[in-house]
């Protein structure tokens, strides 16, 4: 397995694992009919979008194995004042979930993170209702200190939890 900085060419096999991923961690949550006919679309458009003319501030990871797509990791360094880093997305393939890989992808950003904005924190946020990622957060040391609401696609008002850390290095230590 290796992990190498994400390119332009592969915004399609992000955006299918990330579409894939809500299929099937969003049921009931977001509308079946936005899951089924436009998941794929939309994520087809952030992420060509994202890898098109990157902000110099985002960083996106991929973790292959034989030229397979196994996960990613997106972030935003320093995108906010107080929080400090967004995790914005972290996707493993439900093949090898549970394998630790989700905390490989997290420990490369930090090196990332570390070099680059190293003064703040971390944080992400998550869907109230996605139980199996609220309880990986939590399992890694988040805080949940803040409950917002996500205007999510198809018009849906959802409830998320903002998790965070208040460094890299305290992240770090709850993911090695």
């Amino acid at each position: 397995m290796e992990i190498k900085v994400a390119e332009y060419k592969d915004f399609e096999r992000i955006a299918h694992l990330h579409a894939h991923n809500w299929q099937r961690h969003y049921q009931g949550i977001l509308e079946q009919d936005y899951l089924d006919n436009e998941a794929l679309q939309d994520c087809l458009l952030i992420w060509q979008t994202r890898l098109t003319n990157p902000p110099y501030n985002q960083h996106i990871l991929l973790l292959e194995a034989n030229d397979r797509l196994l996960g990613f990791i997106c972030a935003f360094g320093n995108h906010d004042v107080e929080k400090g880093t967004m995790i914005d997305a972290l996707h493993v393939s439900p093949d090898y979930q549970g394998q630790g890989l989700g905390k490989w992808l997290i420990k490369a950003m930090l090196e990332w993170v570390e070099h680059y904005f190293p003064e703040h924190g971390i944080y992400l946020e998550v869907a109230e209702k996605n139980q199996s990622a609220l309880d990986f957060y939590e399992h890694i040391g988040g805080q949940s200190t803040l409950i917002k609401t996500w205007q999510a696609p198809s018009g849906y008002q959802l409830l998320e939890k903002v998790f965070t850390w208040p460094s890299s290095q305290v992240m770090l230590q709850a993911v090695s």
